[in-house]
């Protein structure tokens, strides 16, 4: 394309190359594929799965069934907390430059009793980091079992909608719903859903995956 504008500009006015290299420019930008980088501790790694039958690797299958230009990148280390995601962020921002983040994190600092409040402030700076580099920000929730009281593990769910409102991130609410109440599709720690499961994990957290994807 820039070949034949170059041959051209003996022809053209100086306005109409100029314009030309810039509907070119807009052309390469529009169809470069989107990054989007996944943030999450074990439900989203794949912990005690095969490769390849995790909800990220079933949203990459349906990103290509549904012609979405897009890249998925899983960054999801098992065990990892959120105050691990905020350390780990930066440089996979700067190896990546993803357009989207999607934050799968929570669970382990529930399961292990840390702050709540920690764990909001690191979300939220995870989030204010994404934005800083340019990338939209999806925010994806958990329930943790009642091990430290009801109210720890209600201010620890509702700490996702508090962030969200904040930084204006969308939402999955709870991404095992339809999963967390049928204990036959856990694997023996009853924690790590099973392969079985994985499709009604991305079916709930698929309709906002493909809205943010199209929003950026």
């Amino acid at each position: 394309m820039l070949n034949l504008l170059y041959r051209l500009s003996g022809k053209l006015s100086g306005q109409a190359v100029a314009a030309l290299l810039l509907l070119a420019a807009a052309a390469s930008a529009y169809s470069a594929p989107k990054t989007v980088l996944v943030l999450g501790d074990s439900l989203s790694a794949e912990y005690g799965l095969a490769r390849g039958t995790g909800w990220v690797a079933l949203a990459e299958q349906k990103l290509r069934q549904n012609n979405i230009d897009a890249v998925l990148v899983n960054a999801s280390v098992s065990g990892e907390t959120t105050s691990g995601g905020r350390s780990r962020l930066p440089a996979l921002l700067n190896k990546y430059k993803p357009d989207v983040v999607v934050v799968e994190l929570g669970a382990n600092d529930g399961l292990r009793g840390l702050p709540v409040a920690a764990a909001q402030a690191n979300l939220r700076a995870i989030a204010d980091t994404a934005v800083k580099a340019d990338a939209r920000v999806m925010l994806i929730g958990i329930r943790i079992p009642p091990n430290y009281g009801r109210d720890y593990a209600d201010k620890l769910y509702a700490m996702y909608g508090a962030v969200s409102k904040d930084v204006k991130a969308p939402l999955v609410p709870f991404m095992l719903e339809g999963v967390a109440d049928k204990p036959q599709l856990f694997q023996p720690d009853r924690l790590h859903p099973l392969a079985e499961a994985h499709p009604t994990i991305l079916a709930n957290i698929w309709p906002t995956l493909q809205k943010t994807i199209k929003a950026k």
